[in-house]
């Protein structure tokens, strides 16, 4: 005759058996890196996004102030671009004219997940163009 609380069926101690204590935090570690590594990914994504979204409107800050200068073309380029470019990132200036335009390429190196420490061998370039404005012209 057994007695409430004894046997297999109980509480599995008779056989050895600990239940399902720990699983949580075995699985938990185990997906761990996973989830590190996917947010790392994610982060990289935006640094990735952002740092294109920069290289785009330094190019049109830079060929709009190139546009409307009667001095040196590239130096206002490059000065107009920085401006609003935060200093961790990398970037040269290319500004030129084409007849009646002036196109601006602006390079910037893509940082690898925070800006200022390493960059990836990735570049990426935003390119603008606007005619060029003569005084009196309207």
């Amino acid at each position: 005759m057994r007695l409430p609380g004894e046997g297999p069926t109980a509480t599995g101690r008779r056989y050895g058996l600990r239940g399902d204590r720990g699983q949580t935090a075995i699985e938990f570690a185990g997906t761990l890196p996973l989830i590190l590594i996917t947010l790392a990914l994610m982060w990289q994504a935006a640094v990735v996004g952002y740092t294109f979204m920069l290289a785009g409107n330094a190019a049109d800050k830079g060929v709009g102030a190139a546009a409307s200068t009667d001095g040196d073309r590239q130096a206002a380029c490059a000065r107009a671009g920085r401006e609003d470019l935060p200093g961790a990132w990398d970037a040269s200036f290319r500004c030129r004219q084409e007849g009646d335009l002036v196109k601006a390429t602006v390079d910037l190196k893509v940082p690898l997940l925070f800006p200022g420490a390493f960059s990836l061998p990735m570049t990426l370039t935003g390119e603008a163009a606007a005619a060029v404005e003569r005084p009196g012209a309207w």
